[in-house]
């Protein structure tokens, strides 16, 4: 699980289904796994939370969700 502890409420909603996949099939977790490293640096370097940050975790969240379903 990703910390969000001091984050605004928008952008912990949509970190939180940011899993490494250990729901999913080892080839699938892969995937997920790669878009979950690339929220941990986001958000390590982009220290405030503002509308576009917010905008920027939903379509990474929307690209995470379709590359998954791409592999099934």
């Amino acid at each position: 699980m990703i910390d969000t502890t001091g984050r605004h409420p928008s952008v912990a909603a949509i970190v939180k289904h940011f899993h490494q996949g250990e729901h999913l099939r080892s080839d699938l977790a892969e995937i997920a796994a790669l878009f979950h490293g690339v929220v941990v640096e986001l958000l390590s370097l982009i220290e405030h939370d503002d509308p576009e940050l917010s905008a920027a975790l939903r379509k990474l969240l929307e690209a995470k969700d379709a590359a998954v379903r791409a592999a099934l």
